[in-house]
């Protein structure tokens, strides 16, 4: 007589279907949150999404349009704020000419050197200062007291610093967009799972191995989100150190079109800014989820 099989609980298991080696999972048999939808759903979702983008772009147009050409004013005076007819047509004089061509040429290399030079430092430091106390208490205090400074009160230090107006955008460009990676990268490391440190290093891992193969990839999704926010910021500082001591770039030009009193120019500008950031901050989400595969972020699949 086995006690042991008859005293044991009864434990209810879910029938799966049996399945002929080589067949295909049936995913049937899951709960619906864990299914995953097919290929035409994903497609009527994101054309679902994208057709209430293009009707609320539009129903924002069709606002301004009306309040620019009735100049109304109820909070806000739309009376010497040009319609988007006005603007487009303006875009079209604009387009034929080279100079706003140049504009853009010359922040996105400011964007480009700034951010890159951010980008590699506030990793470094990051990775250091989460994983490491005493880098910790070294560098964090004084990078804490300059962090609340607002960009455009380095620009005129940073005039006093480098010799040309080009440097000193670049540095400002480089504080922007430095404290957000800085903090989303000592954020991932500290928030890791120590568990995983400590498994690795019971299974024979180096430290330097446990630093690339464990922490790198753990704090990955806050690096990637420090990175989409700062070239939010650094786009922000460097339009602003155009507007005051730049010569060209897309914010000395708007800043231009102001003075000169060119409404729909002011309005291009600011458009520019805008989609610039968008599309940069888009490529940064892009090779951030090509850096990491393995990521799924919660609410991707719904």
């Amino acid at each position: 007589m086995n006690i042991g099989a008859e005293s044991a609980p009864h434990v209810a298991t879910p029938l799966l279907p049996r399945a002929s080696r080589g067949a295909r999972f049936d995913d049937s048999v899951l709960p619906v949150a864990a299914r995953r939808p097919p290929a035409r759903e994903k497609l009527r979702a994101s054309v679902r999404a994208g057709a209430i983008g293009v009707v609320s772009i539009a129903v924002w147009l069709g606002a301004w349009e009306l309040a620019s050409r009735y100049e109304l004013e109820f909070f806000f005076r739309f009376e010497n704020i040009p319609a988007p007819s006005e603007v487009v047509l303006a875009l079209g004089e604009l387009l034929s000419t080279p100079k706003f061509a140049a504009h853009v040429g010359n922040s996105i290399n400011r964007i480009f050197l700034g951010f890159s030079i951010a980008s590699v430092l506030a990793v470094a430091f990051g990775l250091l200062i989460g994983r490491f106390r005493l880098v910790a208490q070294s560098l964090l205090p004084p990078l804490e007291v300059i962090r609340p400074i607002p960009a455009v009160a380095w620009i005129p230090i940073a005039i006093l610093l480098f010799a040309s107006a080009e440097q000193s955008m670049v540095f400002i460009t480089f504080i922007g967009a430095f404290f957000p990676i800085l903090l989303s990268t000592v954020h991932g490391v500290e928030s890791l799972d120590r568990r995983l440190v400590f498994a690795s290093l019971s299974l024979g891992a180096r430290p330097l191995d446990v630093f690339w193969e464990v922490i790198l990839p753990g704090a990955m999704p806050s690096i990637v989100t420090g990175l989409s926010i700062g070239m939010g910021t650094s786009w922000f500082s460097l339009v602003t150190a155009e507007m005051i001591s730049g010569q060209y770039g897309i914010g000395y030009y708007t800043w231009e079109a102001y003075t000169l009193q060119k409404y729909p120019s002011i309005v291009l500008g600011m458009m520019a800014i805008g989609v610039l950031g968008m599309g940069s901050s888009f490529l940064v989400r892009v090779a951030g989820r090509r850096l990491m595969p393995w990521f799924q972020p919660q609410g991707a699949s719904a």
